[in-house]
């Protein structure tokens, strides 16, 4: 099955694909790991920085290695794209689906932007799925202070069903990513708001597309599940992976301060994030 038929199941069933982001290849095997051991299709998202990071070609060849070999449905995606530029980029080292982010932009500028990237990643692989974010809801997967400023996290700044509709129909995207409540990021020292179950609904009915909730670092069990059965089909995971890895990381370094093989210090900080990464699976999964 390819990604869009991977969705569409996923839609059927009432699940959601756990769309995860790496920057190495502890990372990758985390991720992988955690989901090959559910049976469960997953995505890999790599974001601008973390494709100049690891390089472009090589995150399309080590994501393409693990599918071939053993023939699993993972999937690669270019996260947060903020230029079309960058969106052929990624459409030709052959990634399965990318994101235009043009959420900072003004309604017209976005809507503009979209259309011309969806009209250039076609034209090169009409197969790959194009989305795009309509709504801020911040920038950077890490710990914050306070919500970031211009993030749209209370109800009078949510998408708007009308517009989302509108939007999704004169771009032609496969995959629409909305504000609802959700953000980037981990807040330290209070919870992150809580999704707008019933924005959700009216937006996956207004647009007719799948919806992809991005941040999803800090969001609630109970919310994660709602979304899921009010229309979402794609959940991002980056700030809890980080967290882990950067803590344990830490500890490891501490208690072998004469290690300096990395094999042997980054074990334990993959597999906290492998714990992190298959937490998430079976809560998306219903498993």
């Amino acid at each position: 099955m390819n990604l869009r038929e991977i969705i569409e199941s996923a839609e059927q069933s009432k699940t959601a694909i756990g769309h995860f982001n790496i920057s190495n290849l502890e990372g990758l095997h985390a991720v992988f790991n955690a989901a090959r051991e559910l049976e469960v299709p997953v995505i890999i998202g790599t974001s601008e920085g973390e494709r100049d990071f690891m390089g472009l070609e090589q995150a399309v060849a080590l994501v393409r290695s693990l599918r071939e070999k053993y023939k699993y449905p993972i999937f690669l995606n270019a996260d947060h794209t903020y230029s079309v530029e960058r969106v052929e980029e990624a459409v030709r080292a052959g990634y399965d689906s990318v994101i235009i982010d043009g959420a900072q932009l003004s309604h017209e500028e976005n809507i503009a932007m979209t259309r011309e990237a969806v009209k250039k990643a076609k034209a090169i692989n009409p197969n790959v799925l194009v989305e795009a974010e309509h709504g801020f809801i911040g920038t950077s997967s890490k710990l914050l202070e306070e919500i970031p400023k211009g993030a749209n996290v209370s109800e009078e700044f949510y998408t708007n069903p009308e517009e989302a509709e509108r939007f999704v129909k004169e771009t032609g995207i496969d995959l629409f990513a909305p504000s609802v409540g959700n953000l980037h990021g981990l807040l330290k020292h209070s919870k992150n708001p809580r999704l707008s179950i019933e924005r959700i609904r009216a937006i996956r009915q207004s647009t007719g597309v799948p919806l992809v909730l991005h941040g999803g670092s800090g969001i609630s069990d109970d919310d994660f599940k709602s979304a899921i059965t009010a229309g979402i089909s794609i959940i991002h995971i980056s700030t809890e992976i980080r967290l882990a890895f950067r803590t344990t990381l830490e500890k490891e370094l501490e208690e072998k301060k004469d290690e300096i093989a990395p094999y042997k210090f980054m074990k334990r900080p993959k597999e906290a994030m492998e714990a992190v990464v298959k937490n998430r699976l079976k809560l998306f999964n219903n498993l």
